[in-house]
């Protein structure tokens, strides 16, 4: 990541943070806006919630990374909050969680223990703010958490929304997506990297991964890149962080992934099946190389759910809630909102 493309956002953090400060301020009669350490999983864990009217839909958001914080896109979803109580959590080994225990004392980390941590956060969701149920979003890795959840405690969701949506690649289409990115953009260590790595992740390593990851981001050209456009530049403008925060993510999401390395690689999606007793949702960008669009298509496909639907949103690579959240808002509201609305009027 070249200095260069950091260092405007560095020069503007101030009035950025002042300018996002204001966005976020709220003063409805019914609104909430609390940000606060709950005891989950025997640990102090941290989380956002916010909100215009306290009867509103509530939708908790299972960030990705792994470990990395989505409470630095909260400006982003500052129009979302007209219709749904927003619930940003860093998990155990992430964000402010993680500055607070440190690598020592987050204990072992693994999705199913990141999963029931979210069952029992969403247990609390409910009792706190007196809803029944809430709506589910899983955003990249974190989208193998959210389903673990559901499957789990489908009685504790009106849906599942998965984003960024993993899902398992037997024809490796995010091989051949990163090579011929790679190609296009002229990248021949990135050409020399991936052919060395193969196409079957099992076999990967963490270095190599992470080096990877470093050229697809260098890739992307037609759409919001996830790093340079989306992730630093609202990192450096959160009002809700300060620079120590930063770090510490960095650090948590390190950490974490020392943790989880082996489980992303060769996740069971076989393991809880494919069978899901709640309406089931994959708004997925159309332009997405870090979790195939086509493969979440095709794993999609193979969902059985009382009610399923799949949407491209247009324009949008990874992390496409937060590349062009004022079309996912609109198809949470026409999809995903009523039911949750008639859930509560029975």
């Amino acid at each position: 990541m070249s200095k260069n493309n950091i260092l405007p956002d560095l020069i503007l953090r101030k009035r950025n943070q002042r300018k996002n400060a204001r966005i976020l301020r709220m003063n409805k009669p019914n609104s909430i806006v609390e940000s606060r350490f709950v005891r989950i999983g025997g640990i102090e864990q941290w989380i956002t919630i916010r909100g215009e009217d306290r009867q509103n839909p509530v939708l908790l958001f299972i960030h990705g990374g792994p470990a990395s914080p989505y409470s630095i896109f909260n400006p982003l979803l500052r129009s979302w909050e007209k219709h749904f109580t927003i619930i940003q959590w860093d998990q155990r080994g992430a964000g402010k969680t993680f500055r607070k225990y440190g690598r020592d004392d987050s204990g072992n980390i693994t999705f199913e223990r990141l999963a029931q941590d979210g069952i029992e956060l969403t247990d609390f969701l409910c009792d706190y703010l007196g809803h029944q149920k809430i709506i589910l979003i899983g955003s990249s890795a974190g989208s193998l958490i959210a389903m673990i959840m559901v499957k789990l405690r489908p009685d504790l969701f009106h849906a599942y929304v998965g984003t960024d949506q993993n899902a398992p690649d037997p024809q490796f289409l995010s091989y051949q997506l990163a090579l011929d990115a790679f190609r296009d953009a002229g990248l021949i260590k990135g050409i020399r990297l991936i052919e060395r790595m193969g196409p079957d992740r099992s076999n990967w390593n963490r270095k190599d991964f992470d080096q990877l990851n470093q050229f697809l981001v260098k890739s992307i050209r037609t759409v919001p890149n996830m790093i340079m456009d989306l992730m630093l530049p609202s990192m450096l403008s959160s009002p809700d962080h300060t620079m120590r925060d930063l770090i510490e993510i960095f650090k948590g999401m390190h950490f974490s992934l020392d943790h989880l390395f082996n489980e992303l690689m060769a996740f069971d999606f076989s393991r809880f099946g494919l069978r899901f007793e709640l309406p089931f949702f994959v708004l997925h960008g159309d332009s997405d190389i870090f979790t195939p669009t086509t493969a979440a298509k095709a794993f999609f496909d193979e969902i059985e759910a009382p009610l399923k639907e799949f949407v491209r949103i247009k324009n949008a690579g990874h992390l496409a809630c937060f590349a062009r959240p004022d079309q996912f808002l609109e198809e949470l509201i026409r999809r995903v909102r009523p039911l949750a609305l008639s859930s509560s009027s029975l």
